[in-house]
């Protein structure tokens, strides 16, 4: 199977991390689905992802000491092999794991995802649990000096060890079995510890050996530009960030990140500017908020992510959407980018602006997004430089507000508001 055809343009969905934490339950995921499919899965929207310790007991029961509780009671098979912890996700009881809530999210017309850590859970090292289909057993496989420095549910698998390939082939064909369509692994993509650099290599061959098309997702970053290569050999989408959040300070270094990744957007390969901070986050955190962006900077951040052509995960409680909000998610216009646009380059980034253009795949139709750095003031920019592909005379509608106006002589004047954009579209006359 060709794994960049797994996800022919950039994946579009919802993640529950940044609302629900470690906390999410089936009833929460099926709420948002049902709101997905109901309102945005019109748009592109379509995978639903249950992130972090979804095999936990207890989870957030002691937030105020812990994110993730140390050496908590998780839900395993006799194979090592991590299940839905039965208290939060009641359909997964007797052995049937995520397979009814894949299912639900499936009737739906969306697709289904989990996040994974890297390696096999230290428990299952401690006790000796089997691999499936080996004479081999967890703790033979597991490197007890590979850590994850901010979770302590898995040790590192040893590369080409007997029994290693086995263990990651035995979880994709569960997860294959379950329906799952999208898998974000953790601890991996930078390559924090000296096996992740195969282990993502070995997620690979496991999804191939599954014989199910699951989208492969590296978290966190940021990613390394030298191992581009890897990355695009091997995964599907990568974090060229760590955790993105609500704070202007680190929309602003995005613009920096996808100057230096924007060379490796390829159909099937995305570098990932991280989840969409918008509308209600953090309850599970224990600060349930609004979003501390400004509008302005959510259509900057939305501008950048489509001409960028970067995967979209949101991270917001979808029922509480306002209208406002929604709207901003479901221009399909702006989306048009992630899916019908290509050779995406910024031509300018100083102190007080940044500048990218792109082109529509039919031919004849350019993007160019326009974004103010600027604090506290409106900035105004006559263009009479741009590519020679933006013609003489062209129709230019901008994309959030639908304004239209004749693009003359190589010349466009723009005012853009502190922290905003203007999103053009510029069509041959």
């Amino acid at each position: 199977m060709d794994k960049n055809m797994f996800a022919p343009t950039p994946p579009m969905g919802w993640n529950s991390y940044d609302y629900y934490d470690t906390t999410v339950t089936e009833e929460d995921i099926k709420k948002n689905a049902d709101f997905m499919a109901t309102y945005m899965k019109a748009y592109g929207w379509e995978y639903v992802v249950v992130d972090i310790e979804w095999y936990a007991y207890h989870t957030g029961s002691l937030r105020d000491q812990y994110q993730y509780i140390p050496f908590e009671q998780i839900e395993m098979d006799e194979y090592s092999r991590l299940y839905p912890c039965p208290d939060r996700f009641p359909s997964s009881v007797s052995g049937a794991g995520f397979k009814p809530l894949a299912d639900y999210i499936h009737n739906l017309g969306l697709k289904f995802g989990i996040h994974i850590m890297r390696g096999i859970p230290r428990i299952a090292a401690h006790n000796h649990t089997k691999i499936k289909g080996t004479s081999v057993t967890a703790n033979q496989v597991a490197d007890p000096s590979s850590i994850c420095s901010w979770n302590p549910d898995m040790y590192g698998i040893v590369p080409n060890r007997p029994g290693s390939q086995e263990y990651y082939d035995s979880l994709f064909e569960l997860y294959a079995s379950w329906g799952v369509d999208f898998v974000k692994c953790d601890d991996i993509c930078r390559m924090d510890a000296t096996s992740a650099k195969e282990e993502i290599i070995m997620l690979q061959k496991a999804i191939q050996s599954c014989n199910r098309p699951i989208v492969l997702s590296l978290s966190p970053g940021p990613a390394k530009v030298e191992e581009a290569w890897h990355y695009e050999t091997y995964a599907n989408m990568w974090r060229i960030t760590d955790d993105f959040w609500d704070n202007w300070s680190l929309l602003l270094n995005m613009f920096e990140r996808c100057e230096h990744w924007q060379n490796h957007v390829s159909t099937g390969c995305y570098p990932d500017c991280d989840m969409i901070p918008v509308g209600y986050l953090g309850k599970g955190f224990g600060e349930e908020r609004q979003t501390n962006f400004t509008k302005e900077e959510q259509m900057t951040m939305i501008s950048l992510w489509s001409i960028f052509r970067s995967p979209m995960m949101l991270g917001a409680e979808l029922t509480k959407l306002d209208p406002w909000t929604l709207a901003l998610l479901t221009n399909k216009d702006v989306l048009h980018l992630l899916t019908n646009s290509q050779h995406a380059r910024q031509l300018v980034r100083d102190q007080q602006k940044v500048v990218w253009t792109s082109q529509d795949l039919n031919g004849t139709t350019s993007y160019l997004a326009v974004f103010n750095l600027e604090e506290a003031r409106e900035l105004t920019i006559e263009f009479n430089w741009l590519p020679a592909y933006i013609h003489s005379t062209s129709k230019i509608t901008e994309l959030w507000t639908q304004e239209t106006k004749e693009y003359k002589d190589f010349s466009l004047q723009v005012s853009i508001p502190a922290h905003g954009v203007k999103l053009y579209r510029i069509e041959s006359a």
